[in-house]
């Protein structure tokens, strides 16, 4: 695991559980100009998916994006810590937001 990686995780790890962030305010939290992408790549190569919550990671449209473990997973994970998801997307999405 890279400096990078462990950062991006590091930072993950703040958000709680029941709220949720997006690719760009992470990738902006670490100091990522426009590093959505990358935080993406790294979030598909978490190597401990139940320690490093990457299912609260989401795009910033408010539809759940990728998970290695397949969208149904995700919903669960994420209606499991109380986030209302509807059609592929979350519900009351600025209010879930964790932002940095």
């Amino acid at each position: 695991m890279n400096t990078l990686e462990k950062k991006i995780y590091k930072k993950l790890a703040e958000v709680p559980k029941g709220q949720i962030t997006t690719y760009g305010e992470l990738a902006k939290a670490v100091g990522l100009k426009n590093g959505q992408r990358a935080v993406g790549r790294i979030m598909n190569k978490n190597p401990y998916p139940v320690i490093i919550p990457c299912h609260r990671v989401v795009m910033s449209t408010g539809k759940l994006g990728g998970f290695d473990y397949g969208p149904d997973v995700k919903t669960k994970m994420l209606t499991d810590e109380g986030v209302k998801i509807q059609g592929g997307k979350i519900v009351d999405f600025e209010n879930k937001l964790y932002r940095f």
